[in-house]
């Protein structure tokens, strides 16, 4: 049997199991020791008595135990007895036997107790019987009579229940009634105010009905919210007020859409007010204190008005009412909207939808049109845009509290003028026309004017004005070569004829023109510039007035004027005219009579420099003498032009010379010469004669320089033809022939053509060819090769490489011409003189380069 060990048991008999199974515990033998052996007879005995002694001890602890087994199964719940009927298994093996026959006993026992007292109590429980059926006839009597009582007042009572019934019914009725007349009396008002927010909202008046339902959910509902039509109500109202938003929203957007199609109408009345308001300002201060004297002038063919300066249309000072921007647009959508939105708790999200909004259109309006530069009307359209539209919103920052704040548009506005300032700097660099810039110009005025009135700073744009203007002068400068280019193809380049004096009169009060000895000759006569001069001079002032024009209405001072003029004007002499000028200078067409009357005009131009100093004065009112004054440096622009063409001059002159050379046509070998010049070159002299008489208008030096530069240049060409490397061979009687020919320069020399010259010098021109001509002609090769290298020797221009190669060329015609010569003394003798010559030139030669 297999000992289980139990959970302890808080029972005494769970106490003594627990005792009982200690001393068995104690009782066991300990661990490694071994019984005796049972094969020893005496200790086989001793064994046998001590275990009979031992059964008889644990048969009566046996009983004693059972007994409190007992006593505990009887005297403990039926939850704790588990732990004491596993105490009987854990005892011998024959103990369960045991428990189970002492279990009898007392079975056996109760049941004779339980006997007892039955027999003792049955004859009471007999008699209680016996009674009992007694009364349960009298019972049934009894029921018989309270069932018909009960029926007979049921009857009686009938009538009363019915009276009764129908009173309560009545007073319930009553009662209802007057409470449902309480709670209609607390209804009736939520739904008058229900009614009127239906009608407000019909009538669209969504702030009034704001209200309304403001005055329900604090006010009138709480009052009745038990009811279902209220909780529909209260779930209603939220739904209205979103409907109210949107209502308002989409009035805001057509609100913004419409105000994006009248800004432009917006931007032309505010630019016609500031228009009026300038131009009575401009009259008055011209009553007052007259800026500048000067009558209206003419520009392009048409009169400059100073009072419609801006190029405005003139229906903008007619106009005797001027529409404002209320009139125009309704802004009762923008605060309406407002409004709702701020009872609405909600104006921060309206506040940014309209910001976002108009910062929206704001870039639609600042984005031009790609044809914009084409025609003024472009430029209009867009900045009576932009001014409607900032109008618009300085009209909101006043109108409404905080919908935009100053700091919003100015923000705005400095976004905006960045985008205005970079597409007009782009656009007008695409004008080519003046008067379209100058039309853009009065626009940007107009157009700031018209912002700065409204608080907006302009500063920016009036800097624009100047890169602009810069713009307008280079755009003039292109107009102003057309016309220079015109009118020096339409010059005849002859003297200006005046047949009496009123021409006189009408070319000077063109030009300012002044010569005594002229105004003493008698009619007809001519004065020495052509007709480009006068024309020249008029379009310089033209140009003057039209640089003007863009200057005006800059916010500048008359001396910033007066400096922007000038430099302007020296733009136009310097790099204009001067352009032109070189120009027509190198034309091929240009000859030498064209050219001294170009020197003529530049000279008479250069003097109408402080004319011109003088008019910018008089126009601006500032005197030249003010420090900061500019000058007109455009004198450099004439020198420089004459200049060119006195060098033009020299070259056409050596060109003709160079012409008259090439039809030279020496007999190289001739014998003997003609006994006369050759026939090219007295054609050239009187070539040369001619053009210097008409030199006599020139100043002096360019005719000298123009004489020396021709005798020079005719000189060497002259030297270069008898040292040309083609020619092999030359004779003395072509020398001859030649000396002839330098003979005729020599006298053209002496003549004097050009008057001026001191002694012989333009003869000293010729002076090489004279000198090599007279040492071959004299032969006279020992006084040369004696004096060479002096000072004073008499033929001391003469270079032996020149005299060299001449000689050379003799050399071999004498070889080919006189086969016989050897035969004859005086000829052989002078051929070893040639050759002798030729050595020591070579030495002198070889010496003068190894000196080198």
């Amino acid at each position: 049997m297999v000992t289980m060990t139990s959970p302890a048991c808080p029972t005494p008999a769970g106490r003594r199991c627990s005792a009982r199974a200690a001393r068995s515990a104690s009782c066991a033998p300990p661990a490694g020791h071994l019984p005796p052996q049972p094969h020893s007879p005496a200790v086989s005995l001793c064994h046998r008595q001590s275990t009979t002694n031992m059964a008889e001890t644990e048969a009566l602890e046996y009983i004693t135990e059972h007994e409190r087994i007992l006593q505990e199964i009887e005297s403990t719940e039926t939850a704790c007895v588990g732990p004491t009927l596993r105490s009987v298994y854990d005892d011998q093996p024959n103990a369960h036997k045991r428990f189970m026959e002492k279990l009898d006993a007392r079975i056996r026992n109760h049941d004779r107790e339980i006997e007892k007292m039955c027999n003792f109590h049955h004859q009471g429980f007999v008699d209680a019987i016996t009674e009992l059926l007694k009364v349960r006839a009298d019972a049934e009597k009894l029921m018989v009579q309270v069932t018909d009582t009960n029926r007979r007042l049921q009857d009686a009572g009938k009538e009363v229940t019915a009276q009764t019934e129908e009173m309560i019914r009545c007073r319930v009725q009553q009662r209802n009634i007057a409470t449902t007349v309480e709670k209609l009396q607390l209804c009736i008002p939520v739904l008058e105010m229900y009614s009127k927010l239906k009608e407000q909202l019909e009538s669209k008046r969504y702030y009034a009905a704001l209200k309304t339902m403001e005055q329900l959910e604090n006010v009138y509902i709480p009052r009745v919210g038990q009811y279902r039509f209220c909780q529909i109500m209260a779930e209603t109202l939220p739904k209205l007020r979103e409907e109210i938003k949107d209502i308002s929203m989409s009035d805001l957007k057509d609100f913004l859409e419409s105000i994006r199609k009248h800004s432009d109408k917006i931007g032309e009345t505010a630019m016609k007010q500031a228009h009026q308001h300038r131009t009575f300002n401009s009259a008055v201060q011209k009553q007052a204190n007259s800026v500048y004297c000067n009558p209206p002038y003419m520009f392009n063919g048409k009169a400059s008005n100073q009072d419609n300066e801006y190029g405005v249309d003139e229906d903008y000072e007619n106009d005797e009412e001027v529409l404002t921007a209320q009139d125009l647009v309704d802004f009762s959508p923008v605060y309406r909207c407002l409004h709702i939105y701020t009872v609405l708790g909600d104006r921060e999200t309206f506040e940014n939808y309209y910001r976002k909004q108009r910062r929206k259109q704001a870039r639609l309006v600042l984005q031009p049109q790609s044809n914009m530069h084409e025609t003024v009307e472009g430029y209009r359209r867009y900045f009576n845009q932009i001014v409607g539209f900032f109008v618009v919103e300085d009209h909101i920052l006043h109108a409404t509290q905080g919908l935009v704040t100053r700091a919003y548009t100015d923000e705005l506005w400095s976004m905006a003028l960045s985008k205005i300032i970079a597409v007009l700097r782009t656009h007008s660099s695409y004008c080519t026309d003046p008067d379209l810039v100058l039309e853009l110009k009065n626009l940007i005025v107009i157009f700031a004017d018209t912002l700065q009135g409204y608080g907006f700073p302009v500063n920016r744009l009036f800097d624009l004005l100047f890169e602009i203007r810069d713009q307008y002068n280079e755009t003039l400068l292109k107009k102003w070569a057309g016309v220079f280019r015109e009118i020096f193809e339409s010059d005849n380049y002859s003297p200006i004829p005046v047949e009496n004096e009123e021409e006189y009169k009408s070319v000077i009060s063109r030009f300012p023109f002044h010569d005594a000895e002229i105004e003493k000759q008698q009619f007809p006569k001519k004065l020495p510039m052509s007709q480009s001069v006068p024309q020249i001079y008029i379009q310089v002032k033209e140009f003057i007035y039209a640089s003007l024009k863009f200057s005006e209405s800059l916010h500048r001072s008359s001396t910033e004027i007066d400096d922007m003029l000038r430099k302007s004007t020296n733009l136009l002499l310097t790099r204009t005219l001067s352009c032109c000028l070189q120009n027509l200078i190198k034309k091929p067409h240009i000859g030498l009579t064209e050219l001294v009357q170009i020197i003529i005009n530049t000279t008479h131009l250069e003097q109408a420099c402080k004319y011109l100093e003088d008019f910018i004065t008089n126009i601006t009112n500032v005197s030249p003498e003010t420090i900061h004054t500019t000058r007109l440096y455009g004198l450099s622009t004439f020198k420089d032009a004459r200049h060119a063409a006195e060098g033009e001059i020299y070259t056409k002159l050596n060109q003709k010379i160079d012409e008259f050379i090439q039809l030279a046509d020496y007999e190289w070998t001739m014998s003997e010469s003609d006994g006369r010049a050759s026939g090219y070159l007295m054609d050239l002299i009187n070539f040369l004669r001619s053009t210097f008489q008409v030199f006599t208008h020139l100043p002096g030096k360019v005719a000298q320089t123009a004489c020396m530069s021709a005798c020079k240049h005719l000189s060497t060409s002259l030297m270069q033809m008898l040292l040309d490397n083609e020619l092999k061979q030359i004779s003395m009687g072509a020398i001859q022939q030649f000396n002839l020919d330098v003979i005729q320069c020599e006298l053209f020399a002496s003549s004097e053509p050009v008057p001026g010259f001191q002694g012989d010098t333009l003869q000293l021109a010729f002076i090489d060819l004279r000198q090599l001509l007279d040492l071959f002609m004299v032969w006279d090769w020992s006084t040369y090769l004696a004096d060479y290298g002096q000072p004073t020797s008499k033929y001391l221009r003469v270079n032996p490489s020149t005299a060299l190669a001449l000689l050379e060329k003799m050399k071999d015609t004498s070889k080919k011409n006189n086969i016989f010569s050897q035969f004859r003394k005086n000829d052989r003798d002078k051929q070893k003189l040639i050759e002798t010559v030729v050595k020591q030139l070579r030495s002198l030669v070889n010496g003068m380069s190894q000196h080198t």
